[in-house]
């Protein structure tokens, strides 16, 4: 599965040589235009996000410099997105033994079922009454 990659630049205009559309978004009371190839509402979306965690650490926080509550911002966020990935790598191995515990189990089954047949095509045993 090929996953695209949105490429997000900052800019002034509203678009740049080769027509990348800008998103106009505001992140912690400051306006931002942002290029990007991607989705507008996705753009959007993650700015918001930025925003709501930025209002969140400033909450928590005696600073008012915005670069640190930024800095703070990212912190957190790099953190959820690598505690996240962990907790998927953790799925992937565990999906990955389950999987191959009932590729096991099926071939177990399987083999069984061969030998069987295999049994029943040599025919009845003979009986004899003595």
């Amino acid at each position: 599965m090929t996953q695209k990659t949105n490429r997000i630049s900052l800019g002034r205009n509203t678009s740049d040589s080769t027509g990348t559309p800008t998103i106009r978004v505001e992140i912690y009371n400051q306006t931002y235009n942002i290029r990007s190839e991607g989705d507008g509402e996705y753009i959007s979306q993650l700015a918001e996000f930025v925003d709501s965690r930025m209002r969140e650490i400033s909450s928590g926080t005696l600073t008012v410099d915005s670069l640190k509550v930024a800095i703070l911002a990212a912190l957190h966020i790099a953190d959820e997105l690598h505690r996240t990935r962990r907790l998927q790598e953790q799925s992937d191995a565990q999906l990955a033994s389950r999987s191959s515990e009932c590729a096991e189990m099926l071939d177990r089954v399987l083999r069984s079922r061969q030998a069987l047949d295999k049994s029943e095509l040599k025919g009845p045993s003979s009986f004899y009454l003595g």
